[in-house]
């Protein structure tokens, strides 16, 4: 019998960070304890202030114009402008719901291939792969902080050949390393002499450690795509509020998203449209900046007491992962060292072969989420000060299960 399916479609599985947390979920409901180290949410309230707009808009039922609210436009132009230099205006930003969205329209509207660093996000190759678009990896190493080089990015540009339209994905801080790209300049160097096209995705940027914001916009406007949203920054996951940002003389991209958008999802939701507005207008700094410091703190912790001759690991800079390396011969795949870490221990964590590295390098991706965000965000009076103690006291299951987790590793 002739499949219904299309082939591309079919390959497809269910994205491996929802999936695992749907299987500690099914854990947790038969009486295991689990420490949730798989997913990566922000545990953070959203801000009261934009909850309450939310609530004051939540009557609004018209139909937003395809494109979004001018209004959240022109703030994240704003903000684009603050943060990176580069003046993106608010014809040139399509609102999405949430930032995966905005990438997977790019992967269907564009024709090329796709180059994109190992590690990296579980869904850049899925979508890829909806978008017909090959993808090309590559290797980094955990000595330059898990990003290319720009002697590596021309290499493998050499070895794909110069007549292709090539997009190439970066993210900073990254997803699954939590580290970030320091070399940004030299990428774009290499990147303006190859005419590449640049998908920068920031979903983490506001959560970088230093709070400096780096975007390779900075260095290379003309071909540089941006997205980002409100669900790591300012915790809102679940309300689905994304947008990508089009460079200047991309007028025939930006419309095939506007028609593919018109087509698909039609437009936002608009209550939650107008509480972006507020979100990326208000001041929020003091929010970010102990919500970093939380991060930060945990992070740390997980790092100094996970950190061995037998897990190798580079400390936290952004987001909320570490990507921990275990020296042993014992597994035959990544996969099966988080299973039987996941059995032995409640630890559950993703392989690192579900961001594009070889099943054989024992490379995991931990999230130090599974915490009371609320909690310890109230507990904290002086951001600056985040002692191991607090952690202990607000964290305690990222302690416990750091514990376990260093346990089981020194029998290796």
């Amino acid at each position: 019998m002739v499949s219904k399916v299309k082939k591309n479609i079919s390959k497809l599985k269910a994205s491996a960070t929802l999936a695992i947390n749907e299987k500690s979920e099914e854990l947790i409901k038969k009486g295991k304890k689990i420490y949730k180290f798989g997913f990566g949410q922000s545990p953070f309230h959203i801000p009261d202030k934009v909850v309450e707009t939310l609530k004051k808009y939540a009557h609004k039922k018209e139909y937003l114009p395809i494109q979004g609210l001018p209004d959240l436009r022109e703030k994240i132009s704003k903000y684009l402008l603050k943060k990176t230099g580069v003046n993106y205006s608010k014809d040139n930003i399509l609102i999405t719901p949430g930032s995966k969205e905005a990438m997977l329209l790019m992967h269907v509207v564009f024709n090329g291939e796709i180059l994109t660093p190992a590690p990296s996000w579980v869904s850049y190759e899925p979508q890829a792969q909806i978008g017909l678009n090959k993808v090309h990896w590559m290797e980094t190493s955990q000595e330059n902080n898990w990003f290319p080089t720009a002697k590596e990015l021309e290499n493998k540009l050499k070895i794909i050949g110069k007549k292709k339209n090539l997009i190439l994905i970066l993210n900073s801080p990254n997803n699954p390393s939590g580290a970030i790209c320091n070399n940004l300049k030299d990428l774009a160097k290499v990147a303006k002499k190859y005419k590449l096209l640049v998908l920068s995705d920031e979903i983490y940027t506001d959560l970088s450690f230093d709070g400096n914001y780096k975007s390779i916009s900075k260095f290379y406007p003309e071909f540089t795509f941006i997205s980002g949203g409100l669900s790591k920054w300012c915790g809102a996951g679940g309300w689905r509020l994304g947008f990508l940002a089009v460079p200047n003389g991309s007028k025939e991209f930006m419309n095939s998203l506007k028609s593919l958008a018109s087509e698909s999802y039609s437009t936002v939701n608009t209550p939650t449209q107008f509480a972006a507005v507020e979100a990326y207008n208000g001041d929020y700094e003091n929010y970010k900046l102990k919500v970093r410091a939380i991060l930060n703190a945990v992070g740390t912790y997980v790092y100094s007491n996970l950190k061995s001759n037998k897990v190798l690991v580079n400390p936290p800079q952004g987001a909320f992962y570490l990507m921990p390396e275990f020296k042993n011969k014992k597994f035959k795949s990544s996969s099966q060292l988080c299973n039987v870490i996941l059995n032995e221990t409640g630890v559950a964590m993703l392989p690192g072969s579900d961001f594009g590295f070889s099943p054989k390098r024992m490379l995991t991706r931990l999230s130090y989420t599974d915490f009371d965000g609320i909690e310890f965000f109230k507990s904290v009076s002086n951001y600056k000060s985040i002692s191991e103690e607090m952690v202990k006291r607000y964290a305690p299951n990222v302690v416990e299960g750091t514990t376990k987790l260093s346990n089981w590793a020194k029998n290796l």
